[in-house]
């Protein structure tokens, strides 16, 4: 499969941020966020966050709620990730790798998880990377189960709930400061997306 150029990533990237913001406007969001958060732990490659926080902005009050949702949809989508490279890694998990550029460092990163795993899978699951490129490599080299399933929890929920945490407490003011530097912001959250992936791409 060719590999789609820097160029190309960034725009597909960007165009799938673009939608799935979208979707936390809609009457069903938080089931979007529920889908959206499961899919980023094994193959999509927008996080949940794009959602969970215009929702817990506009609902502070369910901030938390949103929060447990991506929490608990995120650690199952772990799981599939884990599937993926555990049994389907030769026909699922490595075209996912060449879509996203990734198969030529993947050995070497599924070293490094198989060397220190827990904490490799605690920060790719707290930081803004590609959390499934870790899952995936967790599977290949069959990593413990109870070790993915306490990183995901630990990570994701660590993430998640700091953010809803943050929004209960300051909504108003960050409504506020969103409203003014929106674009700015939009421009930075789809670099540290994109920027996510060229790490992994590069650095490993």
């Amino acid at each position: 499969m060719p590999k789609p150029s820097i160029g190309s990533d960034s725009l597909l990237l960007r165009r799938l941020y673009d939608w799935t913001l979208a979707r936390a406007g809609s009457p069903h969001a938080e089931r979007w966020l529920a889908f959206i958060s499961f899919a980023d732990s094994s193959f999509f490659p927008i996080p949940p966050d794009v959602m969970q926080i215009p929702m817990s902005i506009a609902r502070p009050e369910r901030s938390i709620r949103y929060a447990a949702v991506s929490t608990i949809a995120s650690v199952s989508g772990a799981l599939l990730g884990y599937a993926i490279g555990s049994l389907l890694y030769k026909t699922v998990g490595v075209p996912l790798l060449q879509f996203y550029g990734y198969e030529e460092k993947f050995a070497q990163f599924a070293q490094d998880i198989g060397a220190n795993g827990f904490l490799w899978m605690l920060a790719f699951a707290f930081l803004p990377i590609p959390y499934k490129v870790a899952t995936i490599a967790a599977g290949s080299i069959h990593l413990g189960l109870p070790v993915l399933i306490a990183a995901s929890i630990l990570g994701r929920g660590g993430r998640f709930f700091l953010v809803a945490l943050v929004l209960r407490r300051y909504g108003a003011a960050a409504q506020r400061i969103i409203d003014q530097y929106f674009h700015t912001l939009a421009l930075v959250a789809t670099g540290l997306f994109v920027g996510g992936f060229v790490v992994v791409k590069y650095a490993f």
